[in-house]
C-alpha cells in the first residue's frame, strides 16, 4: 500500500541522518551558531522558493513567535514575505536577484542566511549566498543529497541523504524544529 510506503520512505530518510555522524555535528554547529548570532543582537535570514519558501515561513516563525515556550522574540525573517518587493524587484531585475538584494538592504555581518533548497541549484538563494559571502553573513544550506550547486556556498551543509523532494522538504522541517529548540532552550532555559 503506497500510505505505507510513503511513511516507511520518510522513516527511512530519518534513519539515515540519525545515524550520520557528520550531519548531527552539521545541526548542533547551525544551532550554536544560530544561538551566538542572537545574542549579539544579529539575525537568522531564510529563502526558500515554493514549498521551501513555506518552510522557510514557517522556521522563521518558530524563532520570531516562539517554539515550545512563551519567551521573548527572536529576530527572525524569511526574506519573501514582503510581496510588493519580490515582485518589482523580480520585474525590474530578475527572479534571481530577489533574494540578493533584499539581504543587501537588511543583512548585516555577523547575520545567519539558511537556504532551503532540495535540490541546492535555485538561483535566487545561489546568489543570495554569494552576496551573503561579500558581507560577512554565515550561510547554511538545507538540500538534498548532493548539495547540488549550493554546496560550495555553504558555511555548514545539512544535505539530507535523499534525492526525493517530499521526503528531503519533511527532514528539512525536522531539522529546522531541531534547531529552533536548541536554540530557544539555550538562550531562555526554563525553570526546573
Amino acid at each position: 500500500m503506497r500510505i505505507i510506503e510513503s511513511i516507511n520512505e520518510s522513516i527511512e530518510v530519518k534513519q539515515k541522518i540519525l545515524t550520520n555522524t557528520f550531519l548531527i555535528s552539521e545541526i548542533r554547529k547551525v544551532a550554536v551558531a544560530c544561538t551566538n548570532a542572537f545574542s549579539r543582537g544579529n539575525k537568522v535570514l531564510f529563502c526558500g522558493n515554493g514549498g521551501s519558501a513555506a518552510d522557510a515561513q514557517h522556521l522563521a516563525a518558530e524563532f520570531s513567535g516562539r517554539f515550545y515556550y512563551d519567551r521573548p522574540p527572536l529576530p527572525s525573517e524569511a526574506l519573501h514575505v514582503n510581496t510588493s518587493f519580490l515582485t518589482a524587484v523580480a520585474n525590474d531585475y530578475s527572479f534571481d536577484e530577489v533574494y540578493a538584494r533584499l539581504l543587501k538592504g537588511t543583512g548585516k555581518e555577523g547575520d545567519i542566511l539558511i537556504g532551503l533548497s532540495t535540490s541546492g541549484n535555485s538561483k535566487n538563494i545561489i546568489r543570495a549566498f554569494e552576496t551573503a559571502r561579500e558581507m560577512n553573513i554565515t550561510t547554511v544550506g538545507l538540500t538534498g543529497e548532493t548539495g547540488g550547486n549550493l554546496a560550495v556556498l555553504c558555511d555548514f551543509l545539512i544535505n539530507i541523504p535523499s534525492m526525493d523532494t517530499p521526503r528531503i522538504q519533511e527532514a528539512h522541517i525536522m531539522v529546522g524544529h531541531i534547531i529552533c529548540e536548541q536554540v530557544e532552550t539555550t538562550l531562555f532555559p526554563k525553570d526546573s
